[in-house]
Order: C-alpha cells, then sequence, then structure tokens
C-alpha cells in the first residue's frame, strides 16, 4: 500500500507518518532525509548528489526519482509514505511512470487541510525543551510553570527560528503556489482524501486509519 502525504507545512505531516510507520511497518520516504543519506552513503549516486549540493545547485528530478526507485527496490515493509514527494505535476507524472515500471501502484493521497489563519496561530506559538524534547505551546499547552520543563525540569526553552508568522506566511505561499495544483490532479484521478489536519492528532489518525482500512 503506497500512499502520499499532502499538506502545507506544520500540518502535521511527519507525525502521521511516524504512526504509520510505528503502527503499520510502512516506510517513510522523505525526500530531505533520503538526500541527507545519500550524500554520505558513498555510493555513485550519493556523491553525485553531494556534488551537486557542495556547490549549491538544486537537485534535479531525475535523481530524486533514482533514490526513490533505490529505496523501493531494496527496502520491505506494508508499503511506503510519500511524504514531501511529489511537490509538482512534473514529479507526480515521474512517480507515476516509476510504479508503473516497478509493477506498483499508488493506494491513496491523504490531503491534510489547514485554515492558514489556524496553523499560523498553532506554529508560531509552539516551542520545545531543548533538553529532552518536550512540546508546548503558548494557549493550548503552556508549561505549569513559566520557562520550566514539566517533563525534566530544564529550562531551555527553544522556538524554531522560522516559526514566526512572516516566515511561515511564505513558506505556505510557496506551497501553495508549488504544491497546491497537485490537489486538483489527484482530485481529477480520484485518489484524493482529505482528513483535518488541524483535528487533534489522535483524531487526524483516526481519519487516517478509516481511509487505510
Amino acid at each position: 500500500m503506497n500512499i502520499i502525504l499532502l499538506g502545507p507545512p506544520g500540518a502535521g505531516k511527519g507525525t502521521q507518518a511516524r504512526f504509520l510507520v510505528e503502527e503499520r511497518g510502512m516506510v517513510q520516504l522523505s525526500t530531505g532525509d533520503m538526500l541527507r543519506d545519500a550524500r554520505t552513503s558513498g555510493t555513485e549516486m550519493g556523491n553525485k548528489v553531494a556534488a551537486i549540493m557542495d556547490a549549491g545547485q538544486l537537485v534535479t528530478d531525475e535523481i530524486v526519482i533514482g533514490l526513490i526507485e533505490e529505496k523501493l527496490t531494496t527496502e520491505s515493509g506494508s508499503g511506503f509514505i510519500f511524504d514531501g514527494f511529489p511537490r509538482t505535476l512534473a514529479q507526480a507524472d515521474a512517480l507515476n511512470a516509476l510504479l508503473a515500471k516497478l509493477g506498483q501502484t499508488l493506494y491513496t493521497v491523504i490531503e491534510m487541510r489547514v485554515d492558514d489563519e489556524a496553523l499560523i496561530e498553532r506554529i508560531t506559538g509552539r516551542y520545545t525543551c531543548g533538553d529532552c524534547g518536550a512540546v508546548y505551546h503558548d494557549k493550548t499547552k503552556p508549561t505549569k510553570v513559566e520557562g520550566k520543563c514539566d517533563v525534566c525540569g530544564g529550562t531551555n526553552m527553544v522556538r524554531r527560528a522560522d516559526d514566526n508568522e512572516e516566515a511561515l506566511r511564505t513558506r505556505l505561499m510557496e506551497y501553495y503556489k508549488k504544491t497546491s495544483p497537485l490537489i486538483g490532479y489527484y482530485y481529477a484521478k480520484g485518489d484524493l482524501r482529505p482528513v483535518n489536519g488541524l483535528a487533534d492528532m489522535d483524531e487526524v489518525k483516526a481519519s487516517i486509519a478509516a481511509i487505510l482500512d
């Protein structure tokens, strides 16, 4: 069972992918992770990726598809989760061609829908404990004692530099410009299944389970 998780930054794709990996034995294919792994792998493809990235250039779709093919043919599980790929219509066509070549199919595309303003509020208010990684939020989940982690008692609270409204709006605009055409593409193919990405984490998990089961 191969699926695509679609959604803007902060929609919770990574969290839900982790649940699918842990509970269903699926394999998560994150483009960023694959590129980082390839860069240090020492393989011919990895050396090519390293040279391109070291030169400050963008890795081509052809190379990314090559990395995905490598994973699809060497790793095993109950299916693959495409997270962060495809991002464009050209990449979607390339993925279709690759799956057909390997005798595989795409089961469904799960679109994690969000309200932009609610998403911005959720992300700009979040912070983590720099010591144990516990996650908090200014409004919905503040620490019991201000500045002190509930879990480990640490006081090293950290906010991501790009978790601010201006940076997030830029990332959202980039997503809608490049990736939103995929929503129409997969809807037309009958593959799209929307879920509420701003629901409680367990509710989102249940919604995805209902689609997959």
